[in-house]
């Protein structure tokens, strides 16, 4: 808030303030004290979230200028994030033991977003209307104290909300995404986002897919990015991915997201794409059999293609192997996977990255069931855009880290 805002709201307010920023000796400050002080630790705070980054440690392919460019993002989306609530309202909710809420509302609403409506699963508030590690023990007491409720899939606001400030250090300053055509993604209502694959150990691609539409559109929305078995099966890792809004990749949970209106991520070219060798890079597989056209078909959902740029070469993999594919299967039954990638490096490489979201294909009989023969044309028309969008994103980049 500006000066002049401040000298606006009364002393009360203004020690209110000051008792959240932790202001020592504003008991006996008058107002004219209390609207420089609150101001100054005020900026003080923005300043220190907006050089929150990786530390300063050199890395090859990261040069000082991403750095700077990374910092004036950061603070970007915090403006905009801030934006949000009302930090003048407190969410009056309380709990049947007495806790108080204490949270600010949002904006047009009279609750947090921990106590609004069900739009608190699509759209993604900070709590305290800011990212921020200073902010996590507010985020703990309410975790602890389990103020709020998670959505039917298992989503955690608090817990997605961690997972998206820690994450943003691969996003702002490790992969420095670029992201393009985030104009053509729905801010209102069900949208599949159906996006190519890679990344050979760990899906880096669902997390920065998530992060772009966090950090760059217009109304930070959650991707509900579908995933497969191994992450749904392997102890405390199912348990988080669920939390930090992950879905099996069934289509029960994925018609029950874009029957209630969310955004749903797949990537059609499933385990062979993501166990792609570094010779086949960004050679766009064949999508499955359709099924996710056959899915947005019958809830009469947009399908926004989406080119990602960079997953195949963090772990460049030299090759692939059906034996370890057999162990995996041995110890995974239910785990589908043919091939199983072999990278050399376990450290993740700093690609640049680029992301870009393609006009959208809207139904075409909503709430029909499509021929079988044309939604493996629908399927393959996709695929062919998101292909042609990567040709054209590789001719026009230099190396694989500017």
């Amino acid at each position: 808030m500006t000066r002049e805002e401040l000298s606006a709201q009364t002393k009360a307010d203004l020690l209110v303030r000051a008792r959240r920023l932790n202001i020592r000796g504003r008991s006996s400050m008058n107002k004219a004290q209390l609207v420089d002080a609150v101001y100054e630790a005020e900026s003080a705070g923005q300043a220190e979230r907006a050089d929150e980054s990786l530390p300063m440690i050199p890395i090859p392919g990261v040069s000082q200028e991403d750095r700077v460019e990374a910092r004036s993002r950061r603070t970007e989306l915090y403006g905009r994030l801030s934006d949000l609530v009302d930090r003048d309202r407190l969410c009056r909710w309380r709990s049947i033991e007495g806790h108080s809420c204490g949270l600010p509302v949002v904006r047009g609403e009279d609750a947090c977003i921990l106590h609004s409506g069900s739009g608190r699963y699509d759209t993604a508030v900070p709590a305290t209307g800011r990212l921020g590690f200073d902010t996590w023990p507010t985020l703990f007491r309410h975790l602890h104290l389990a103020t709020y409720d998670i959505d039917p899939i298992g989503l955690d606001p608090i817990i997605h909300e961690m997972a998206w400030h820690v994450l943003n250090g691969l996003y702002y300053d490790y992969f420095r995404v670029d992201v393009e055509g985030i104009e053509n993604l729905p801010m209102d209502g069900a949208a599949m986002l159906a996006a190519n694959h890679g990344g050979a150990a760990l899906p880096y691609d669902a997390a920065m897919l998530s992060l772009a539409v966090l950090n760059e559109a217009p109304r930070p929305r959650r991707v509900r990015v579908s995933a497969t078995e191994i992450f749904n099966m392997l102890p405390w890792v199912s348990h988080i991915y669920r939390k930090v809004g992950a879905v099996y990749a069934s289509h029960e949970d994925a018609r029950y997201l874009l029957n209630h209106g969310s955004l749903l991520g797949v990537f059609p070219e499933g385990e062979s794409g993501f166990m792609k060798p570094v010779w086949q890079a960004y050679h766009v597989q064949r999508f499955g059999r359709g099924g996710f056209v056959q899915l947005a078909e019958r809830t009469g959902t947009p399908i926004v293609p989406v080119a990602i740029l960079g997953a195949e070469e963090v772990h460049p993999a030299v090759a692939v192997s059906k034996k370890l594919a057999q162990l995996v299967r041995f110890i995974f039954p239910q785990q589908r996977v043919d091939e199983i990638a072999i990278f050399l490096n376990p450290i993740p490489l700093p690609v640049r990255w680029h992301i870009r979201f393609l006009p959208p294909v809207m139904p075409e009989d909503p709430g029909s069931e499509p021929d079988p023969l044309r939604m493996l044309e629908r399927s393959e028309e996709i695929r062919r855009s998101v292909q042609n969008a990567l040709d054209s994103m590789l001719a026009a980049r230099g190396t694989a880290f500017s």
